[in-house]
């Protein structure tokens, strides 16, 4: 593969950026403090507000997914509290070492890869004793397990002292959300996955519930992520405490935009119908899926090869063929792959993609039938 030829990257994130997006970004500097910035951001802080229907404020600020895990820790927990980490896999249990190094006490509920702790187990679980937060991974990269969120939050609502938590990094955009209606407490998501922007940013929604319990704890020890310090700004973009990131500003302003323009539940069925179509091509092609039937994310796919095809080369002949996709994670690692298929990827991607999974195959020595996948693929897409 010559290093400047194109290259469809179709991992869990980042995922293709649009030319509209890519614009945003490379337009020309202004201060943060120039009035046409400070309008942009204002209209982005708001706007992300209303998409997941926020009733308290949202914080679109330039860091990682990771960062913005600790932003939901800090604000809504002190050292010795309880909390709950209810994890489908390798992401879900990233909270364990930040809970541990701030000092909580933190219990685990986890399931099999491939599968999501139920409802019936939370609620359980949160019947022992009186847990400050509890965080539920709404897709998990490692599994392509998505959560049933709403379900989790009926019965978070019957637990008024827990702040509920959701990572949204790999879901929103694409998996429908709703703060109020799925008694959400605390989301947040990242730039690079579902809103097809590129990595540097992350959002925070926290509710109303959020602010208050960060209010109750008066001074925190985090700094950066310290909802307060950032509030003025929130309330008044004119204002500062550190450096916003322009361009990605811009360019998740001009996501926003694509998003209203399709619609949100248009986008998140255009996933569903998707996500289901690229499962029959891939199970017609020989693969199977980690994540069971019933509980598999509309973002990506953890595929497990059939007998006899080598991990690092199969990769390594997607990437000949233009397209890149990610090893998998844990006892996983080897045996499968992760292909993303989220965001502003389109039908031609998803096309692209499955002939080169079906040239790689081939490489390896397994016996396809051309065009197979990618035919089932548009057979499913024209129901």
């Amino acid at each position: 593969m010559n290093k400047d030829s194109n290259v469809l990257v179709m991992i869990p994130g980042p995922t293709p950026v649009v030319d509209s997006i890519r614009a945003e970004m490379a337009r020309p500097i202004q201060a943060f403090g120039d009035p046409r910035f400070v309008a942009d951001y204002r209209k982005l802080i708001d706007d992300l507000g209303a998409m997941m229907h926020c009733n308290g404020q949202c914080f679109p600020l330039a860091g990682t997914g990771t960062l913005a895990m600790e932003m939901a820790i800090a604000n809504n927990t002190k050292k010795g509290d309880n909390v709950l980490l209810v994890s489908n896999g390798f992401f879900g249990d990233r909270f364990i070492d930040i809970c541990t190094r701030k000092g909580l006490n933190v219990d685990v509920i986890s399931a099999e890869w491939g599968d999501f702790v139920t409802p019936e187990q939370i609620d359980a679980k949160l019947a022992e004793k009186d847990y400050a937060l509890m965080t539920v991974t709404h897709v998990d990269t490692s599994t392509a397990v998505v959560a049933p969120i709403e379900a989790i939050g009926k019965v978070a609502a019957k637990y008024p002292n827990t702040i509920y938590v959701v990572d949204g990094v790999a879901a929103e955009a694409a998996e429908y959300t709703n703060m109020e209606t799925m008694n959400i407490d605390v989301l947040f998501t990242a730039s690079q996955k579902a809103f097809g922007v590129c990595s540097g940013m992350f959002i925070v929604w926290a509710s109303k519930k959020s602010l208050e319990r960060r209010k109750s704890l008066g001074t925190i020890p985090e700094y950066y992520v310290d909802y307060e310090k950032w509030m003025p700004v929130m309330e008044d973009t004119s204002k500062y405490f550190a450096t916003p990131a322009v361009n990605l500003v811009w360019a998740m302003n001009e996501s926003v935009r694509i998003i209203n323009q399709e619609g949100f539940e248009a986008r998140c069925a255009r996933h569903t119908k998707n996500a289901k179509a690229m499962a029959k091509a891939f199970e017609a092609l020989g693969f199977k899926y980690l994540a069971k039937e019933g509980c598999r994310a509309n973002t990506l796919s953890v595929l497990i090869y059939p007998e006899g095809v080598n991990d690092a080369q199969f990769r390594k002949e997607m990437l000949e063929n233009g397209v890149v996709v990610a090893g998998s994670l844990a006892s996983y690692a080897g045996k499968s792959f992760r292909m993303g298929h989220m965001g502003n990827a389109t039908e031609n991607d998803m096309i692209t993609a499955l002939s080169a999974v079906e040239r790689s195959l081939m490489a390896c020595g397994v016996k396809v039938e051309l065009g197979k996948g990618v035919g089932t693929y548009l057979a499913e897409m024209a129901k």
